[in-house]
């Protein structure tokens, strides 16, 4: 495995490796989640290169930025033992030299859900993508279904700017109580642990009501919020389109029920598929 720490020689090692590339970009401290993704990018392609880099572009909180998880010797571990051929561990003074002027900036699919909860996120992770698929330019590009309106803001971004690349989605990896995997969950105290399991439960009852008949879109966000309780607030509990990340009106016959809730600091985002 190859590892590059600057933009400098990184096609170089690219261009030794033959076939098709898949592409996962990260921000480290990986879990099993991240390592599905690599996965099937190895499985279905010539090369699999990944990115390790916290991006400080898409951080509304600076605090928020300083406290995510610095892992990198035990991600580089499990990369090399996943097949990985080349990794970008990123460094901000080289993706965002002095006089770094340029963000890519969406509007429509970036409305409501994260891009209202987190103003500027979503120009930071499209920056951030743009020049990662810059750089590492592959055939494929693997993201995971958990943070759907992420995904489906890189899908326009690739359309609009017709760049060759096909989007892998890949879904959700959970823990044996059905927690989304997620770096942030590492933030959990016990207590919070143990309750962090309701957010899922609440979306996979929703999804049985659904299931049962029920069409009505606020009914099914309502049955969210009775599942979390006064203790575990909801940022937001949406069904949207899995396209263009629409708000799906009444009758509700396709998309996915989305929340974002919070632990204490932590918050904690899941999905869940009506189909």
């Amino acid at each position: 495995m190859i590892v590059m720490r600057s933009q400098e020689g990184l096609r170089r090692a690219l261009a030794d490796l033959s076939g098709t590339l898949g592409f996962v970009p990260t921000m480290g401290a990986l879990h099993e989640g991240h390592l599905s993704l690599v996965t099937r990018a190895r499985s279905e392609n010539g090369g699999c290169a990944v990115s390790l880099f916290v991006n400080p572009l898409q951080f509304d909180d600076a605090a928020d930025y300083e406290a995510y998880p610095d892992t990198e010797a035990a991600d580089l571990g499990l990369l090399e033992a996943a097949g990985v051929d080349v990794v970008l561990v990123g460094n901000k003074d080289d993706l965002y030299p002095p006089g770094f002027a340029t963000r890519v900036d969406l509007t429509g699919v970036t409305d409501g859900g994260e891009g209202g909860q987190r103003p500027g996120h979503f120009q930071g992770v499209c920056t951030v993508v743009a020049k990662l698929f810059g750089l590492f330019w592959p055939q494929r590009a693997y993201f995971g279904w958990k943070d759907m309106q992420q995904l489906c803001v890189i899908r326009r971004l690739v359309k609009d700017l017709s760049m060759p690349i096909e989007l892998v989605p890949c879904e959700i990896v959970r823990e044996a109580d059905g927690l989304a995997l997620s770096s942030r969950n590492r933030r959990l105290d016990a207590s919070e642990r143990a309750a962090a399991p309701r957010l899922y439960r609440g979306l996979c009852a929703a999804r049985e009501l659904w299931h049962g008949g029920e069409r009505a879109a606020a009914a099914l966000v309502q049955r969210v919020f009775e599942e979390l309780g006064e203790n575990f607030p909801g940022d937001y509990v949406e069904v949207r389109d899995t396209t263009d990340y629409a708000l799906v009106h009444d009758p509700v016959e396709h998309g996915r029920i989305v929340a974002a809730a919070r632990l204490g600091a932590t918050r904690l985002l899941d999905n869940v598929s009506l189909s």
